[in-house]
């Protein structure tokens, strides 16, 4: 079993980050058959896998939680990043993703996204790869 650290930073308050590169880069070439875990230890950023083709797909996941999740609410949490709290626990911090032939098993359009939500920032990604499905 590996696991480490991916350091991801964020230029904006909100954004999606690809960053399907990064993690192949983490495979080893004897992944094999195997499972990679993705934990986003942060409360206010998430983890997805979506289209990666159309750039315009990350501005509308933004513009959609946007407005499920206005920030004009009066929330109570003192630091003021309450809607991204809410965003994160939407999205999720954690991926299971699927490894074979030591690469990583994703469809025709997927992408695999850090979903910032109180940038800019730099954060990790805890990764952990199994041995063997």
């Amino acid at each position: 079993m590996l696991s480490g650290r991916l350091d991801v930073s964020s230029l904006k308050k909100m954004e999606l980050l690809d960053i399907t590169s990064h993690v192949a880069s983490l495979l080893p070439a004897s992944a094999g058959s195997s499972v990679l875990y993705l934990f986003n230890p942060h409360t206010t950023a998430g983890l997805t896998i979506n289209e990666g083709a159309d750039p315009d797909v990350r501005l509308d996941i933004i513009a959609g939680l946007s407005a499920i999740v206005p920030g004009n609410l009066p929330f109570r949490h003192a630091e003021g990043n309450s809607p991204a709290h809410i965003m994160a626990s939407l999205i999720g911090s954690s991926l299971t993703l699927l490894i074979e032939d030591n690469r990583l098993v994703l469809g025709r359009w997927q992408k695999i996204f850090f979903c910032e939500f109180d940038g800019p920032r730099t954060r990790q990604i805890l990764w952990r790869l199994t041995s063997s499905i």
